[in-house]
């Protein structure tokens, strides 16, 4: 047993009192930014499209619900196909993130590393990718940013369901898609993913593009 002597050293070293009185108590005296009053602060506004050209806004979202059937379709070649030469496809791990260099990503792969993703998926021995496995994707909610004679920039909802076996997951989030005009056609320079549920734990990593 500890004398008095002991535990009043071990008290000073280890806890600190403070006469500041707050409301907060608990992880929210600790941490007032992961406090749930924290999340309801205003964020920033999003960008509302001013665009005029109904055409191009019909374009962009058969683009989208395209690229969408192509993923539910397992046609990789032709997914990556909608990609330019230097396009990337990037998922941060969070919303903050301006780079995939200096900071760790869930992907961000250019048309060279998709391509060996799609070789190792396809392969025979991939038993990831065994019988009752698939996606069902719905886009939705399609702003276009912004546009010029060569880019356009197109924001977007996401709802992702994948079956493997008898286990169901759902995926959400945002797209942001740079496309380079080429042609009555469409090029994507980048396709940014911010899965809302990106932190969440999962009993498996994902397989391929969301």
């Amino acid at each position: 047993m500890p004398s008095q002597e002991e535990l009043a050293r071990r008290l000073a070293e280890h806890v600190v009192i403070s006469d500041d009185k707050r409301d907060d108590t608990g992880a929210q005296s600790i941490a007032p930014e992961h406090s749930p009053r924290a999340l309801h602060r205003p964020a920033v506004l999003p960008a509302r499209s001013a665009l005029k050209d109904l055409d191009l806004q019909h374009r962009a979202e058969q683009f989208l619900y395209h690229q969408a059937e192509l993923l539910d379709g397992k046609h990789w070649q032709a997914y990556i196909d909608l990609f330019a030469g230097e396009g990337m496809y990037w998922m941060p791990i969070a919303p903050e993130q301006t780079d995939w260099t200096d900071s760790p990503s869930i992907f961000a792969e250019d048309k060279s590393l998709m391509t060996i993703r799609m070789g190792r998926i396809t392969h025979p021995n991939a038993w990831s990718q065994a019988p009752l496995w698939g996606t069902h994707h719905l886009v939705s909610n399609v702003v276009i940013e912004s546009f010029s004679e060569q880019e356009v920039t197109v924001r977007s909802r996401f709802q992702m369901m994948e079956l493997r076996r008898d286990n169901v997951r759902h995926f959400g989030g945002t797209y942001r898609h740079t496309l380079v005009r080429t042609g009555e056609d469409c090029r994507i320079k980048l396709q940014r993913v911010d899965m809302m549920n990106g932190q969440a734990p999962y009993d498996y990593v994902l397989q391929v593009w969301v």
